[in-house]
């Protein structure tokens, strides 16, 4: 599969078919595998591509801070990159994240957003469960740095955790050989001390509210939602999902039933249908159709 050099790095991607591009895009801590069952039950066509984000998985792994700021800069680059144009987005987690900023950023180059247990607004202390709030104060202090960068701690724990069925050694293994050293795995807790709650980090609570205003005021662009039952710990609540509704413009949601949080583990074959329904619906698998 292929590498392709972006600023002064390079970006490995999972690329299959042909068509309108399509574009999948993970979060922490995982890379492009968290697609490897979503991709082929994809129907209809579609230049599907699944890229790790920089610093992850076997994208290379430059001496930058992986704020926010960074990842998208060299996500920028991979779009430009390869030339892609009229792009359909489908984003988990901070990939998720990612795609609103790419898509408020350049209009007129995406077509849809589908997206599920992501960030699409920031969040208070207050208004978050006891579990996910202990665990965001954990990572934002010294125990994050030991349960992060001495131990595999966050990596094993989302792959057999924050999913209903537990991945054993062998699936977990290619998750966790990108992250041999403590140095390694400093994307990921950056990543996970990114959530903006209380307006902190500044730089990531203002990324969300600019997309935010983006989701609420792209009439044109089709949205899919898909909720899950059962996240154990960052995602789309009941709650959060009646937010999105009232505030994302042009939004469809559909239930995928249940799911831990890194959800295309346990449900690939119902987000494919989910997004090539969609995707079908309003012709966006459709290589020439116009731009939306």
């Amino acid at each position: 599969m292929p590498t392709i050099d972006v600023l002064d790095s390079t970006m490995y991607y999972e690329e299959t078919g042909d068509g309108a591009p399509v574009v999948f895009l993970h979060g922490n801590p995982g890379s492009s595998r968290l697609w490897r069952r979503v991709l082929p039950a994809m129907g209809g066509d579609g230049r599907l591509l699944a890229p790790d984000l920089i610093g992850m998985g076997r994208s290379g792994k430059p001496d930058v801070p992986y704020r926010f700021d960074d990842h998208a800069r060299y996500l920028d680059a991979w779009f430009d990159a390869l030339g892609l144009d009229e792009v359909v987005l489908v984003g988990h987690d901070w990939g998720g994240a990612l795609a609103f900023d790419w898509a408020a950023r350049h209009p007129g180059r995406v077509r849809g957003v589908a997206f599920f247990e992501t960030i699409v607004r920031p969040v208070t202390w207050d208004e978050m469960g006891e579990a996910p709030r202990a665990r965001a104060e954990a990572m934002r202090g010294a125990e994050g740095e030991k349960l992060v960068l001495e131990t595999n701690f966050f990596v094993e724990t989302a792959f057999t955790g924050g999913v209903l069925t537990p991945l054993d050694e062998d699936e977990l293994r290619p998750y966790l050989e990108p992250y041999p050293t403590p140095e390694s795995r400093r994307p990921i807790l950056q990543w996970a001390r990114s959530m903006p709650i209380n307006g902190e980090p500044a730089d990531v609570h203002a990324r969300v509210t600019r997309y935010g205003e983006w989701l609420a005021a792209s009439h044109d662009v089709p949205k899919l939602l898909i909720t899950f039952d059962t996240s154990p710990t960052l995602g789309i609540t009941p709650a959060m999902a009646e937010w999105c509704a009232e505030h994302v413009a042009n939004l469809e949601i559909e239930h995928g039933g249940p799911s831990g949080h890194h959800a295309p583990e346990d449900r690939p074959d119902t987000i494919a249908a989910s997004v090539t329904a969609w995707a079908e619906r309003h012709a966006l698998l459709e290589p020439h159709a116009a731009v939306r």
